[in-house]
């Protein structure tokens, strides 16, 4: 089969035929169909700050296809059945894997980190890591829900705890971003403040649903969504870059008992407020990190029934062969929204 390896941060992956995988007890072998780009590669490739466990290695976790094969031990699933895979494959025993807490997992594998992943013809996982998918959601829709919709989702709704009639600023309004904006919108935000530095995000934050944009760059970004919540600050902030800097205005844009959640990842430490402030205004700080299976079964479900709409969410689809032309398209985007995927 062919696949695309990664051997090193900042040279062109190599589209190479590797042996086809055999499924072992317990395994699939998935044909894929379609395969997000995320930030993720983008960091693992052409920056390095993301090492993989293993050099070369396939990339990419974001992944939609049909059962090839199915290995001994298998019940509940047959060739041609379509899913979509989960991005991480944890051990399935420890505490967290038995509460459906599988992201916290510390033994689990990350596709295209840990793993061979998703930028192929062809992938084995355990088969308790794939999720149908239904015939109403297309193979590309199907791979980006994997991570950029559901990691959303996590975030505003379970970890963010989203009410109807809240406030809410996302900071950050790129491929995840853009889609807490869908799930603030669905779930009755009253006010939805999108703060970016590319007026193209902007203009896609106020497409799928937000009330007021804000360009980063004129600064001074918490001053601003207060002056646009009658001086108050937001119910919850949502952080998708994964900078101190806007962990900090994430914070200072907060009320009195507001949420940031964080879910951009980087290396800067972040500094708290001084204690008499955090306590005293009863705000939090929350991490949130992916999603769990349930996330994105409910978000499979609302997708079918027609209840969010993500059309406008993939933008170019290019053969595996064009993986390189793939990044550095993801990487010139910007943060815009829309997903670059690979149809293997």
């Amino acid at each position: 089969m062919k696949a695309a390896r990664f051997y090193g941060v900042d040279q062109p992956l190599k589209v190479e035929t590797v042996p086809d995988p055999e499924p072992g007890p317990g395994e699939v072998l998935v044909s894929l169909k379609a395969a997000g780009v995320c930030g993720t590669d983008l960091h693992i490739a052409l920056e390095g700050t993301i090492p993989t466990a293993t050099q070369p290695i396939t990339l990419g976790h974001e992944g939609a296809g049909v059962v090839a094969t199915v290995g001994p031990e298998v019940s509940g699933w047959s060739a041609g059945d379509r899913v979509c895979l989960m991005p991480h494959v944890p051990c399935g025993e420890c505490a967290y894997c038995l509460a459906g807490q599988e992201t916290l997992c510390p033994r689990t594998q990350i596709l295209g980190v840990h793993r061979d992943g998703v930028f192929a013809e062809y992938i084995l996982t355990r088969a308790d890591s794939l999720i149908p998918l239904p015939e109403s959601i297309p193979f590309e829709i199907g791979a980006i829900l994997t991570d950029a919709v559901s990691t959303a989702y996590h975030a505003v709704v379970c970890r963010g705890g989203l009410r109807a009639g809240e406030t809410v600023a996302l900071i950050g309004c790129g491929g995840v971003g853009h889609h807490g904006v869908v799930w603030a919108r669905h779930y009755g935000a009253k006010k939805i403040l999108a703060v970016d530095i590319s007026p193209q995000a902007l203009e896609r934050a106020l497409e799928a649903g937000a009330d007021q944009g804000l360009d980063a760059r004129e600064g001074e970004v918490a001053r601003r969504i207060r002056g646009l919540t009658d001086g108050l600050g937001v119910d919850l902030a949502l952080e998708f870059v994964g900078r101190a800097e806007t962990v900090s205005e994430g914070l200072k844009s907060l009320r009195r008992g507001g949420r940031l959640v964080v879910v951009g990842v980087g290396p800067e430490r972040v500094t708290l407020p001084p204690l008499q402030v955090f306590v005293g205004l009863e705000v939090a700080m929350l991490g949130s990190m992916g999603f769990h299976r349930a996330d994105l079964e409910k978000v499979i479900k609302l997708v079918a029934e027609g209840q969010v709409e993500l059309g406008q969410s993939v933008g170019q689809a290019l053969p595996l062969s064009q993986i390189n032309a793939a990044l550095r398209l993801a990487a010139g985007h910007g943060g815009e929204g829309a997903r670059v995927v690979i149809s293997p």
